[in-house]
């Protein structure tokens, strides 16, 4: 998850509620739930205190194998550089169902004062920094081994295949390497075998504590990077006029790009976000330099929006440079597509989910946060949704948000997030035809 979740608090419908397993399975597991939440907290707790970057989680992903391992699944680790993948075979043929949890933290300072806060320190891009799971992965691989654990002791209950994937690198590998869900895929953790439907949460500290929060078709923006080079002529301070001011150049292209968004897009059809977040040039107050390089993101939701946003970038920031002698080199690159929650999938385990949280669920407008499991989505239908775990001492637009130093979420939305994926585990296998 890349950013903080205000947008959350925009609530739509309340959905039905239903049931499709047998009523003992379905009390048995909710109630295994409960009786697993203080292993959960405990796991969490310990990933919290010790947190590794991405795809540098040699010592997250070992922890997570060998408890894997002694829960008698079959493992596979290292996949994706630091990755697990787990194997649950039910006595019965059915489905192959995926679970994914992503397991990497963040280059962020922990000030939040837990008693199990991290202190671990790291390189990132050549600075030292504190580590911090400050977006709730810690979180997810707890839950995830939770529901491993209770599923493994009904393996003559399951109706099919559960593949568990513990991804490494959500937040994208360091630069010049591969990792996250899509080399995951690239190396095959959809085979062998075939995966049917994958599902996977994300905690949120922006949502009321327990509550399930999902929509049908896109919750979450494609990413795509931007970097833009400005080159002019360099000159000293004080003779402007002897050079081509690329400084000066990107200051307009920075205005043009904006007019993108609210002259140049459909913003009735779909969101579009185009944001600069590092400029870069000159060394010296009384030098004008020869280079200018921004770099930025952009966020959309439709894959001819997103098309359209990026051929009227490399237009306005190559013609404005053009037009003051200078030359603007635009290149984009493909983090993530929009995270697509298939519409007759979260119809078919919307009950699922209803059941987990009490009723508790909502239907959400999208964000234009970016998720990486869009990549699985790509291969095979899925649901992604929030788990509201908001600090019940804070209002909700007081809580800390994610990617921060203060990042906290309560713990008793745990027990909402195993029977969550429990029941949408059991209840896809035996409605599968």
């Amino acid at each position: 998850m890349k950013s903080c979740f205000a947008w959350i608090l925009s609530m739509l419908i309340q959905l039905p509620l239903a049931s499709q397993t047998p009523t003992a399975l379905t009390t048995k597991l909710d109630q295994e739930a409960v009786s697993i939440e203080q292993k959960v907290i405990s796991l969490r707790r310990d990933f919290h205190k010790h947190p590794e970057l991405s795809n540098r989680e040699f010592n997250t992903g070992k922890k997570i194998a060998s408890l894997l391992t002694d829960m008698g699944l079959e493992v596979k680790y290292p996949v994706a550089r630091t990755g697990v993948v787990a194997l649950l075979k039910g006595s019965k043929p059915g489905p192959v169902v995926a679970l994914r949890a992503d397991i990497d933290g963040l280059p962020v300072n922990e000030r939040n004062g837990l008693p199990f806060q991290s202190k671990e320190r790291s390189n990132y891009n050549g600075m030292e920094t504190g580590v911090m799971h400050a977006c709730g992965h810690d979180s997810h691989m707890a839950i995830l081994l939770g529901v491993a654990e209770i599923l493994s002791r009904h393996k003559a209950d399951l109706k099919g295949t559960v593949k568990f994937i513990f991804q490494p690198a959500e937040e994208g590998p360091p630069a010049g390497e591969e990792g996250g869900a899509a080399l995951m895929v690239k190396e095959g953790v959809l085979e062998n075998p075939k995966v049917d439907v994958i599902f996977g949460l994300h905690i949120q500290s922006l949502i009321p504590l327990g509550q399930i929060a999902l929509r049908p078709e896109g919750l979450m923006a494609a990413e795509d990077a931007l970097d833009i080079k400005v080159t002019g002529v360099g000159a000293h301070g004080a003779t402007p006029w002897d050079s081509v001011d690329p400084i000066m150049v990107s200051a307009q292209i920075l205005n043009g790009l904006q007019t993108i968004v609210s002259r140049q897009s459909e913003l009735t059809k779909a969101p579009v976000v185009i944001t600069i977040g590092s400029i870069h040039g000159g060394i010296r107050s009384n030098i004008i330099p020869e280079v200018v390089t921004m770099q930025g993101t952009i966020r959309t939701f439709d894959v001819g929006m997103q098309k359209l946003v990026h051929e009227k970038i490399k237009q306005t920031a190559t013609r404005i440079a053009e037009s003051a002698g200078a030359k603007a080199e635009v290149t984009f690159v493909f983090d993530a597509p929009v995270t697509y929650n298939d519409p007759s999938l979260v119809q078919k385990m919307t009950p699922s989910l209803q059941r987990a949280a009490n009723g508790n669920i909502i239907t959400v407008a999208p964000t234009t946060m970016a998720e990486d499991f869009a990549f699985f989505q790509e291969k095979v239908p899925g649901i992604f949704f929030f788990l509201g775990a908001n600090p019940t001492s804070m209002k909700l637009e007081k809580a800390p948000v994610h990617h921060t130093a203060d990042f906290m979420i309560d713990e008793r939305a745990f027990v909402t997030g195993v029977k969550g994926l429990l029941n949408l585990t059991v209840d896809y296998m035996y409605a599968r035809k």
